[in-house]
């Protein structure tokens, strides 16, 4: 990927949306292999990673619907011992920075609050594939489709 490794070499702390996540473990997604390069990436300490709690909560919604506790127990020790990623709380000043940016961007309130997580801890790029989030213009955005070979 290195259309990838070379947009991301300008970066050092990576905000991570829920869906970064989700490729990689699915594996089956053409955004798997994109999705692969930044986790790499982190584990490798190429960069920092940043998620908010709210990916936990959105990666172990399925398998806690499906009955699968042991899945998503995984997911919750993935999280917390990821190399180089750093899981964080939503604060009152995120919360209060995430309304900020849902009245300015008309964003949802799961996406203004990972995103404002992501900027309130010090990351200097946000990686997802919701385009809606290339409207914020606080932090820069990438999305994975970009980086994806039809």
């Amino acid at each position: 990927m290195a259309g990838l490794d070379d947009a991301l070499r300008v970066y050092q702390r990576l905000g991570l949306d829920t869906p970064i996540f989700i490729y990689h473990i699915e594996g089956a997604s053409r955004y798997a292999e994109p999705a692969a390069t930044i986790l790499d990436g982190v584990t490798d300490s190429a960069f920092e990673g940043v998620a908010s709690v709210l990916t936990l909560m959105e990666l172990t919604v399925k398998p806690l619907r499906m009955g699968q506790l042991d899945i998503a127990d995984e997911y919750d020790v993935l999280t917390s011992n990821y190399p180089h990623l750093s899981v964080i709380e939503i604060n009152h000043r995120a919360a209060r920075h995430a309304a900020q940016l849902r009245a300015r961007y008309r964003l949802r309130p799961a996406d203004a609050l990972q995103i404002a997580a992501a900027i309130d801890d010090g990351a200097d790029v946000f990686l997802t594939n919701d385009r809606d989030l290339r409207r914020v213009t606080e932090i820069p955005v990438l999305l994975l489709e970009d980086f994806v070979t039809a």
